[in-house]
């Protein structure tokens, strides 16, 4: 089988990184967003279900349909919506607005509305965009040296000796090194891991005008802007002509299906995915998309288990992830900056649109990212516009 034969350590590492990354950056805004609605913890347990399985099933499905590293991601930007914006809405409301906002992301994937938006924008600006978004990861990594220096240095050392030797496993050996050296430190704590499968639990859907306006179209809207627009950066910026439609249809459909266990909104990750289309995942990229079915397969565990998983790898200390995740992404923030700065005649606005990503500002709910690619398409306009000549004609 051609799977078999593209299997790599590297990629399953990148995969498993992306996992760790993925839950341990944001897996408690999550948690919060679901006590908001007053969830139970089996409700809990059933959202991380669902999440994991819906997340597993279109990485998986979608990496190994288009043989391109497709990780998928559950909307932080939304979850963190739901904290502030859910006040009042009861969890069976909640959950129709989750299937009305799931429908509509299927609806702008599938006819291809969110494709035509997403080819209007300029590859400056979308690298740009990437970079801005990815740079903080890189800077907290070496800010971690301030508080757990013997780990991050050897991490950060172990990691330029093996780009230099074997740039394959180049993150696999800081990962196994800082795991050992926190281990010898005393700052794994195990002691609340207690692992227990969980359970689904099926809350039927009510709809109700204020869950729609209030939930339904500010997921809807966050989700597409902050999360599907990035996440299809990061594969168009790595090389990847992916097919825009159907990649935002399908996760868009799968939110639907699992909305009434807890699947509050999918999309193509934007920071994850940065590890799995890089080098680290495989020299070769035709051989990368292993990365994003090990995340898959790592994503549905993590489902299967629940919170419980959480547990687990919050028993890393906060160093470690802060670490490997700016380690992993080194390479990407590199390309997406080179690219970005390439053209000179792009420069300052695609400057603009890594400078607006970078500050983490946010206006009306949506993120950076969004007004980030905004701020540098306005400064490409006024910056090099040039209306048409009107063409005189001789008249006889």
């Amino acid at each position: 089988m051609s799977f078999v034969k593209d299997l790599s350590i590297s990629a399953i590492n990148a995969g498993f990184v992306t996992v760790l990354v993925g839950f341990t950056s944001s897996a408690v805004i999550v948690f919060q967003g679901a006590q908001a609605l007053g969830a139970t913890p089996e409700e809990i347990g059933s959202w991380m279900l669902a999440l994991g399985i819906g997340m597993g099933a279109t990485g998986i499905g979608l990496s190994l349909y288009y043989k391109m590293p497709i990780a998928t991601a559950w909307s932080t930007s939304g979850a963190a919506m739901l904290i502030t914006g859910a006040a009042g809405i009861s969890m069976s409301e909640a959950i129709g607005a989750f299937i009305i906002s799931g429908a509509l992301i299927t609806l702008c994937g599938f006819t291809g509305w969110f494709e035509r938006v997403m080819n209007r924008i300029p590859m400056s600006i979308a690298a740009g965009m990437l970079a801005g978004i990815l740079l903080q990861f890189g800077l907290d990594a070496f800010a971690s040296l301030n508080t757990e220096f013997t780990m991050v240095l050897s991490m950060l050392g172990s990691y330029l000796v093996a780009r230099r030797m074997i740039p394959r496993y180049a993150i696999l050996v800081p990962l196994l090194l800082g795991a050992s050296i926190a281990g010898i430190q005393g700052t794994l704590n195990f002691t609340e891991v207690d692992l227990a499968l969980a359970t689904p639990v099926f809350v039927a859907p009510t709809f109700s005008w204020q869950a729609v306006i209030g939930v339904a179209l500010p997921l809807f809207a966050v989700t597409m802007a902050s999360q599907n627009v990035p996440g299809l950066t990061v594969l168009k910026a790595s090389g990847y002509n992916a097919p825009i439609s159907p990649l935002v249809g399908w996760t868009g459909a799968t939110t639907t299906v699992l909305a009434p266990f807890g699947c509050y909104a999918l999309n193509l990750a934007t920071i994850t995915a940065a590890i799995c289309v890089g080098k680290e995942a495989h020299e070769d990229p035709s051989r990368r998309y292993v990365a994003g079915v090990a995340a898959g397969v790592f994503y549905t565990v993590v489902g299967l288990f629940g919170a419980t998983v959480g547990a687990l790898f919050s028993a890393f200390p906060n160093e470690f992830i802060l670490a490997i995740a700016g380690l992993a992404l080194i390479g990407t923030i590199g390309n997406g900056l080179a690219t970005a700065l390439k053209e000179e005649t792009d420069r300052e606005p695609a400057l603009i649109t890594f400078l607006v990503t970078a500050s983490g500002v946010t206006l009306f709910g949506v993120g950076a990212a969004f007004w980030g690619m905004v701020a540098g398409m306005l400064s490409m306009f006024i910056l090099q516009y040039r209306p048409k000549a009107v063409e005189s004609t001789d008249s006889a």
